[in-house]
């Protein structure tokens, strides 16, 4: 979701009709207002058009998937993270998505993959980290969870964050898209920190507001800059990321000669 007070997680979502918009050869998804919900360049369909789509995938500057991983995704949207991630790493995907008519209008209109790498569970996110066999399943979580009217996550809380770290894999990084200058980051922040043991890193924020933030699960990752300069680099050419300027951003906040989270 790119730019629109959160939801309680005792009420259920808001039953959103997605519509449709396009403009330049790029598709839109939106819930009968005007803020975007996922976009998809009709000829690159893997492209990922909207910024704070491609710092979703930061984890993967710590993770390297194999074919035996499990990636989860929290919102399908315009289904952009998860023709991606197929494209791009060899892991299972299972994205969670609580309204039937986004999948239904993914699949019309936004070229949703099928495949047996790919399983889509219709249900409210705060259930599913709830799910025992959800528990210690995923390598990584990308979270983006908005309704119409897009003021911050519907999906925030203490407990909600404790099972997306339970969720986690005994290894397991977790992306979850806020609004930087909404009154919404705070709460969701600490919550995180809380939950993920104070282990988070922040993205810088996009012009939009978008503001990606990364929470560990696992050993304490300790490598030195020239290491993680590197594996920038491969992302950056591997995985047509702009990876290197988000290693120099994530260095900035651990003075010194290693990143250590």
């Amino acid at each position: 979701m790119q730019r629109s007070s959160s939801v309680s997680e005792s009420q259920p979502y808001l039953v959103d009709e997605p519509t449709l918009s396009e403009l330049d050869g790029i598709r839109y998804l939106h819930f009968g207002t005007e803020w975007v919900q996922g976009a998809m360049r009709v000829r690159k369909p893997a492209e990922l058009v909207l910024a704070y789509t491609a710092q979703m995938m930061a984890w993967l500057m710590f993770l390297e998937p194999a074919k035996s991983d499990q990636i989860g995704i929290m919102g399908l949207g315009a289904g952009s993270l998860l023709r991606y991630t197929l494209k791009y790493t060899p892991a299972s995907v299972v994205t969670v998505e609580w309204n039937p008519a986004v999948t239904a209008i993914c699949r019309a209109y936004f070229r949703l993959p099928e495949t047996r790498r790919s399983r889509i569970d219709h249900q409210d996110a705060a259930l599913w980290v709830q799910d025992s066999r959800n528990f210690n399943r995923y390598m990584a979580l990308m979270v983006d969870l908005y309704d119409a009217d897009a003021m911050g996550p519907v999906r925030d809380s203490l407990e909600f964050y404790q099972g997306c770290h339970r969720a986690l894999a005994d290894t397991g990084v977790m992306t979850v898209n806020l609004f930087g200058d909404h009154a919404s980051f705070g709460p969701n922040l600490q919550n995180i920190r809380e939950a993920f043991d104070g282990r988070v890193l922040e993205l810088p924020e996009m012009d939009a507001g978008n503001r990606i933030v990364l929470a560990f699960k696992g050993p304490v990752l300790d490598v030195s800059a020239r290491q993680f300069l590197l594996r920038a680099d491969e992302l950056q050419s591997g995985y047509d990321l702009p990876a290197r300027r988000w290693a120099k951003e994530l260095l900035s906040q651990r003075p010194g000669r290693s990143l250590s989270v």
